[in-house]
């Protein structure tokens, strides 16, 4: 049993930490006094709807979108990637940046663009390919985000109380440990960066529970066995070499400074956005009802919203969170069981 006898505590973490917790019931292991919540780490879930929207416009034009299968239910404005493949649009689900770019030179007839989705852990995949050579009709719509960033502005969040971090790791195996170090040294606040393994995530609540007993906030590297201090550097040269740091838009959290990667000036005709000239004049990132904007900044638990497991299921989506295996409204509806 896991015990803990200070004050009552909120630690964040990510949705891919809550999966392990929720499918395990790790929740039975913890005291009253501590609370875990998830922020906002579901790489789909923060997708903006104008980047699905601008994929839907090209799509209704007769270029081949690929992305990744978790993306297709996303609600955009009007429809989802899925709901335009049904009504017979060319949209592929790809493993990755590399089958989309089969998929371009097995058409060369034919524009083909990727939705390039994801965190620090999917743009190196993306760089290289385009670092490598990548035919003239394929190009790609950028929504990498970075998480240290949206964890700062969380900070920010008045009426939003954190007394913990748990990082992910897979992360932190690309950047290293430096950008999460801000966290311990400016705000005083312990970070713990954690794997995804059941041992994984007691260890590191034990680790940050007793930085907090002893009122010793540091940023300690659980995930030992993939994380080295410096992060894999090779990765992060690819990622300099093509991408530049932008401000970026998240689903239901809005502007985010310095948050997101767009392709350098001098990869711009594989930008898709600059390509096509894409104008969306308005997108809907959270339709009426849906509170999947207070879910991912940890406001509310997904059972809190009226339309969670009712009008809003895995089946149909009406917000983000239900749709991705990482989104923390789809871990409560298929885990509910295994919640305290």
């Amino acid at each position: 049993m896991f015990t803990y006898a200070g004050q009552s505590r909120k630690l964040f973490w990510t949705p891919k930490h809550e999966q392990t917790i929720s499918k395990h019931g790790l929740r039975a292991l913890l005291p009253n006094n501590v609370e875990v919540i998830a922020g906002p780490g579901c790489p789909v879930c923060v997708t903006p709807s104008m980047v699905l929207d601008e994929a839907i416009e090209l799509a209704r034009k007769g270029v081949i979108i690929t992305a990744f299968g978790d993306l297709m239910m996303v609600p955009a404005t009007e429809t989802s990637l899925y709901g335009l493949k049904a009504e017979g649009a060319d949209v592929r689900i790809v493993y990755g940046p590399h089958d989309a770019v089969e998929i371009a030179e097995r058409n060369p007839d034919r524009d083909v663009v990727f939705c390039a989705v994801g965190f620090e852990t999917t743009a190196p995949g993306v760089a290289s390919e385009i670092l490598r050579g990548v035919p003239k009709n394929f190009s790609i719509i950028s929504a990498h985000r970075l998480i240290p960033p949206a964890m700062e502005l969380l900070m920010g969040v008045g009426d939003l109380q954190i007394d913990g971090f748990i990082c992910p790791g897979h992360v932190a195996t690309i950047i290293g440990m430096k950008p999460f170090r801000r966290f311990s040294e400016a705000y005083r606040m312990p970070t713990i960066v954690s794997g995804f393994e059941p041992n994984d995530v007691l260890l590191s609540l034990a680790m940050l529970l007793k930085q907090l007993k002893d009122r010793e906030p540091r940023c300690e590297n659980e995930y030992i066995r993939t994380v080295k201090e410096e992060g894999n550097i090779r990765a992060q040269k690819i990622i300099e070499e093509v991408f530049d740091v932008t401000n970026a838009h998240w689903r239901g959290i809005g502007r985010v400074p310095e948050s997101g990667y767009v392709l350098k000036e001098e990869f711009e005709e594989y930008d898709a956005e600059k390509r096509y000239g894409l104008q969306i004049k308005k997108s809907v990132d959270i339709h009426p009802g849906c509170n999947c904007h207070l879910v991912m900044i940890g406001k509310i638990y997904p059972p809190e919203c009226k339309l969670f497991g009712t009008v809003c299921r895995p089946e149909k989506p009406y917000g983000p969170c239900m749709v991705s295996s990482e989104g923390t409204c789809r871990i409560y509806y298929k885990y509910g069981a295994a919640l305290k």
